[in-house]
């Protein structure tokens, strides 16, 4: 059903360059999409981390929030009771570090396929929430205004973030909307019986399992009434965990959300589902099978393999565009009719 495009991947980290002369980019994914006058732009997830010339040594990248700068902290290999066993983190005694750090840059595209990455951050580390980076955000227009929803790590917990902008070129941030743990908010893009709903991920680390909830508000800022809305299927393809990817879009017969799901093997697919216009916690239907799946070299080989990871796509006609991260690497695309999807909903 997939038709995956031939430009694939439409962004490499080769593509990137890095936010300062001693670091290097090892990820461009994740990311959220946007339409503005004739483009279409992408604010990308890009991972960075430090060169490391030293072989005794690990790095770790943190935000300072008092200092206001991006400091590298070494870490002897070796030394008792550090754990280097991650190529992504390092435990400590003092707890975990990453050997990255996520920030958000802007990609600029007049088809949707051939992009061009500013220079610059968008968006980068800027308080004590984001210390560790900020993650795969997701863009909702509602009104003049496109509201971003974001991750961000730090020692206080894994949070979602709210930001705004009307011109992708100044943003304001907005705070925390959803409390530690918790991944994968994004905004339906227009308000429903007179409030604004919201999916989100929250992180369970005993009882429970990471499944999609749903949430209200009145105004963007505060939420509440929050509800398990979609669970695992324990004998399928997504028995390990599911989680919301491109934010929900109307379809004449529903609210049409793409979404991720991972086996025990930690295997990352995506399906559809669909949601009543004006009762969104009814779900009228659900993939049985995955819609897309890691199958190409480059969603099968990467950061982290076996991976496509939707944060955003775009809607127009019959035809819907996943962009998509894949193998936690770089950026692809792939388009389908929303016929074939619906069709294949039960």
């Amino acid at each position: 059903m997939p038709v995956r495009c031939q430009s694939n991947p439409v962004i490499r980290p080769s593509d990137v360059s890095p936010s300062r002369p001693d670091f290097e980019v090892i990820g461009a994914l994740n990311a959220a999409v946007a339409q503005l006058g004739e483009e279409t732009l992408l604010l990308l997830r890009v991972v960075e981390r430090p060169y490391n010339v030293d072989p005794t040594v690990y790095l770790a990248p943190v935000y300072d929030p008092a200092s206001g700068k991006l400091t590298v902290l070494p870490f002897p290999k070796g030394a008792p009771g550090y754990d280097f066993s991650d190529p992504r983190g390092i435990g400590t005694p003092q707890g975990p570090y990453l050997t990255g750090i996520s920030h958000l840059r802007l990609a600029r595209s007049r088809d949707g396929i051939h992009f061009t990455v500013d220079p610059q951050p968008a968006l980068f580390p800027a308080n004590e929430y984001e210390t560790f980076g900020i993650e795969d955000p997701r863009i909702t227009p509602v009104g003049q205004d496109f509201y971003i929803t974001y991750v961000a790590v730090s020692r206080l917990g894994i949070v979602t973030c709210l930001a705004r902008t009307r011109d992708f070129r100044s943003y304001e941030r907005l705070g925390v909307i959803f409390p530690p743990d918790n991944k994968d908010g994004m905004l339906f893009p227009e308000s429903i019986d007179g409030k604004y709903y919201a999916l989100h991920r929250p992180s369970i680390s005993s009882f429970g399992k990471p499944e999609i909830w749903l949430a209200e508000s009145l105004n963007l800022l505060d939420w509440g009434h929050h509800r398990r809305l979609v669970g695992l299927r324990p004998n399928g393809w997504e028995n390990n965990r599911i989680g919301g990817g491109a934010p929900p879009f109307r379809t004449p017969r529903g609210w049409l959300v793409i979404y991720h799901g991972t086996n025990l093997g930690n295997r990352y697919s995506l399906a559809a589902l669909l949601l009543d216009l004006a009762q969104p916690w009814k779900i009228i239907g659900r993939s049985e099978r995955p819609i897309l799946e890691p199958e190409t070299d480059y969603e099968r080989l990467g950061f982290y393999g076996n991976v496509v990871f939707t944060c955003g796509a775009t809607f127009e006609n019959d035809t819907v565009r996943v962009y998509y991260g894949a193998a936690d690497t770089c950026m692809a695309m792939a388009e389908f009719s929303l016929a074939e999807i619906l069709s294949g909903l039960k």
